[in-house]
Parts: C-alpha cells; sequence; structure tokens
C-alpha cells in the first residue's frame, strides 16, 4: 500500500490534473488526445499522450495502460455442500498505444496480460491469458463533412454494444474478449450504424498461443438513433454459427440470426431501458425459435444528496420447450456481459426468469455503494441451467421444479482520483427448490472480492 500511495505521489507531482478533463474509456481506443496537441508543458503524463513526430505534430503516438488486482474467494461455489473455500489472486496488465497519421488514418495495438494464481481447480478460461494481442487495427476515416464521418477498421479489435447483454468485452472478467475482422462505422450527431464481420478466435492460457478460427462466427449491424427529449433507440442484427454447440437438446452446430431493439435513457429523473430480441436458424437439422425481453426501470433523485436510485429489473428468457424433439428454443445470449446477474453469476441469460430490484447511493463524490436482490426462476421445465457465458451447465429436464434461488449482492466502489479506484462486493446465493433437486448434497454459495484498479 505504501508503494501504490507514493507512486499516486509522483504522479501527481507530474501534473497529471491537466489530464482530468477526460475519462478513460472502457474501449482505451475510443479516447482522443488531439486536444495535447498544443501542450508545451513538461508535464510527463501530458508527454506520454501526445509524442508529436512530425513538425506540425499531425503524426502522433500516445500511450495509455491499466494495472488491475483482484483478491476472489468463495464457498461452496458450485452449490455443493462440503466444497469449501477457494480463492483466486488476478492480475490484469495492459499497454496500448494509438499511432495517428494525420487526421484520417491511425494504428491502435494493445496487448493484455491476465494471470490467475490460488485457486484448487487450476485458472478458469476467463481468468487467465498469459500475454496476448488485444487489438491491432487499422482505421481509415474515408469521408467526413460537418459532423459526419464514415470510417472503416480492419484488424484485431474489441466490441461492446448497447448495455452488453448479446455482445461485449467482458470487463468484469480478467480476459476480456476480442474479435478479428472488418467494421465500418458511420456517425453523426444523432446517429450510428456499425457493420462487422468478425471471427472469434480460440483463446489458450499460454503467450501469444490464441489462433484464429478461419471462419466468420459472428457478423452483423448495431445502430443508434438519440432523440432529443425523446429517448434513444438502437437497433440491431447479428448473425452468428457455431460449431458443436451444447445445450439439454443436444450438441449440433447452429447457425442463429438475432433481430433486435433497444429503447433507453440514462442520466437523472426516470431512467429506463427496454430490449428485445428474437433468434431463428437452424441447429442440427431442427429450427431456432427463441426470444428474450427485458425491463430496466428507474428513478434518479439527482435533486437530493447522494443522488440515491431505486430500480426494478425483470428478464424473461426463453429455454426448450420440448426435450429431444430436434427443434431448439433456448436462447442464445452470445457474447454476454460476465457480471450481468451478479459479481460472481452462477447463471446466465438462458432459459431463465428474473425479478431484480437494487438501489445505488453516492455516500461521497468519490464512494458509491449498491444494493441488488435477484429472484431466479426456470423458463421452461424441459431445460436446465445454462452458464454467463451461456455454455451448458446442469440438465434440468428430470426435474418438474421452477425456483432457481435468491441472490443477494452490496458493493461498494471507492474512486481516490480518476487514476486509481478500489471496489468490493459480497454476493450470498441461496439455494431455491431446483437445485436442491438436482444438487446433493445441497449448500448456498458465498463469493466475495477486492480489487484495485490503476489507469493512465
Amino acid at each position: 500500500m505504501n508503494k501504490i500511495i507514493l507512486l499516486s505521489c509522483v504522479l501527481c507531482s507530474f501534473g497529471l490534473q491537466a489530464a482530468l478533463a477526460q475519462s478513460f474509456k472502457l474501449m482505451r481506443y475510443d479516447e482522443d488526445y488531439s486536444a495535447f496537441k498544443s501542450d508545451t508543458s513538461c508535464k510527463i503524463y501530458n508527454k506520454i499522450k501526445y509524442i508529436g513526430l512530425s513538425a506540425n505534430r499531425s503524426v502522433y503516438l500516445s500511450f495509455g495502460g491499466e494495472i488491475r488486482y483482484e483478491y476472489a474467494g468463495k464457498m461452496d461455489e458450485n452449490w455443493i455442500a462440503g466444497q469449501g473455500y477457494n480463492y483466486s489472486f488476478l492480475q490484469r496488465y495492459s499497454l496500448n498505444t494509438n499511432l495517428q497519421l494525420g487526421s484520417r488514418l491511425r494504428i491502435f495495438a494493445q496487448v493484455n496480460s491476465a494471470l490467475e494464481n490460488g485457486s484448487k481447480y487450476g485458472p478458469a478460461p476467463v481468468d487467465e491469458d498469459k500475454l496476448n494481442v488485444q487489438d491491432l487495427f487499422a482505421e481509415l476515416k474515408v469521408w467526413q463533412k460537418d459532423d459526419q464521418s464514415l470510417s472503416v477498421r480492419a484488424g484485431r479489435q474489441e466490441l461492446n454494444y448497447g448495455t452488453g447483454r448479446l455482445i461485449s468485452v467482458r470487463e468484469g472478467t480478467n480476459v476480456r474478449l476480442y474479435f478479428t475482422g472488418a467494421k465500418a462505422m458511420y456517425k453523426s450527431k444523432r446517429f450510428t450504424v456499425d457493420g462487422f464481420a468478425m471471427m472469434a478466435d480460440n483463446v489458450y492460457p499460454g503467450v501469444f498461443d490464441n489462433k484464429p478460427t478461419h471462419q466468420v462466427n459472428l457478423w452483423g449491424a448495431y445502430s443508434t438513433l438519440i432523440i432529443p427529449k425523446g429517448g434513444n433507440f438502437d437497433f440491431y442484427y447479428l448473425g452468428t454459427k457455431n460449431n458443436d454447440k451444447a445445450y439439454e437438446e443436444g450438441i449440433a452446430n447452429e447457425t442463429r440470426h438475432t433481430i433486435a431493439t433497444r429503447y433507453w435513457k440514462n442520466g437523472g429523473g426516470f431512467i429506463y431501458n427496454l430490449e428485445g430480441a428474437y433468434q431463428f436458424g437452424t441447429f442440427g437439422k431442427g429450427n431456432i425459435n427463441a426470444w428474450t425481453a427485458a425491463i430496466d426501470l428507474g428513478y434518479v433523485f439527482d435533486k437530493m444528496k447522494g443522488k440515491p436510485s431505486i430500480n426494478l429489473r425483470n428478464d424473461y428468457i426463453s429455454g426448450d420447450k420440448k426435450k429431444g424433439d430436434g427443434n431448439l428454443q433456448t436462447f442464445n445470449p452470445l457474447y454476454p456481459k460476465g457480471g450481468y446477474f451478479g459479481f460472481n453469476p452462477l447463471i446466465g441469460p438462458a432459459n431463465l426468469i428474473d425479478l431484480h430490484p437494487y438501489a445505488t447511493y453516492s455516500l461521497t463524490d468519490q464512494c458509491d455503494i449498491q444494493a441488488d436482490v435477484v429472484f431466479n426462476w426456470r423458463y421452461s421445465t424441459q431445460d436446465g441451467l445454462y452458464r454467463p457465458s451461456g455454455n451448458f451447465n446442469l440438465p434440468g429436464a428430470s426435474s418438474t421444479q421452477k425456483y432457481i434461488g435468491t441472490t443477494y449482492l452490496a458493493s461498494a466502489e471507492y474512486k481516490f482520483s480518476k487514476f486509481f479506484m478500489l471496489s468490493s462486493g459480497v454476493q450470498y446465493f441461496k439455494t431455491g427448490a431446483f437445485i436442491e433437486d438436482v444438487v446433493q448434497p445441497t449448500a448456498g454459495s458465498w463469493f466475495y472480492n477486492l480489487q484495485f484498479t490503476f489507469k493512465f
């Protein structure tokens, strides 16, 4: 801790305050430091954010990075009584650079290292990838007029759309998700649309050992329309292809198409997020017919001290209607956010109904807290449970019970500055009738974590 405090003091002495105008982005390639072009100060931070390489400084380099440490403890993590305590010490290191070649062309690169120690079961796939190229792409702005632009991007890149229900970078896990392919992006003041074709690489835990799939796994388009004082709309289509995909219905190759829309509003006062998606396609020789609908409503008392909010979310996510008939109604969440249903979610967004009240409060300008309760049911008794990634977990057709269990969560986040953040959470999962029916001997599951993050 003394080293952290010393590092903070040293960085501040170099004039980090000048960079406070921009927060770090979830996708580091979205950050823009062109405003530093005319900065002639000697502050070290400003210099690494804008290193002029040409006489007029229109060609420049920018560097950034992250260090993240997390301790995570789990008790009876798979609902098995006597399974005992398990822990992981997780580390994530990241370094990125952006080479801007004038106003139209840039090259962005990022390397990540994700390490895990301690678990008696070894690292999970989302916990360890010792060293990999996370991003490496070239982006060309082919057209620009006033506030409109058209750009193309090719290479390895992270993707994140909407609330991360279907396409997420998975920031919560130690290993972030990425794709390799091409994307075209149109942007104006009130409307954006991306079209893309991507390969999801095979991720291995070693050093630079991830391998391309050599087939397009994900393709589609995602658009956002902003209506002043009328909310915002997202419209999107996603196509996916998976070989040997497992469900309770069986294992087969699937080609799946998703059409969806989202209506949302953030900020103060009444907030909402309404999203619905329908999926169709083929699973082996059968047909796919799946859907999801989500409602997230809340109110932020932005005039009150602490800006408290109260919120209620409700999700309906289809499951298979009849095991063994060859057709499939299980919703595939594609590449979802890992922690959408908790810090350490034990069930994922397939064959699920949940009711999720939660509340937030800002104790200070730097400290936020949140409390949640999530009630979980199976949508169909002919289908089982799926992991947060969407992979099949527990069979369920042998049980007529629907109630899975209740998750209780509490979390806190403290921002020392824009560069340093400390967060912690605790989660208890109380098993319901379904878990008690299919897992013996049964126990509730505990999880807690402490995470420290430094970004520059």
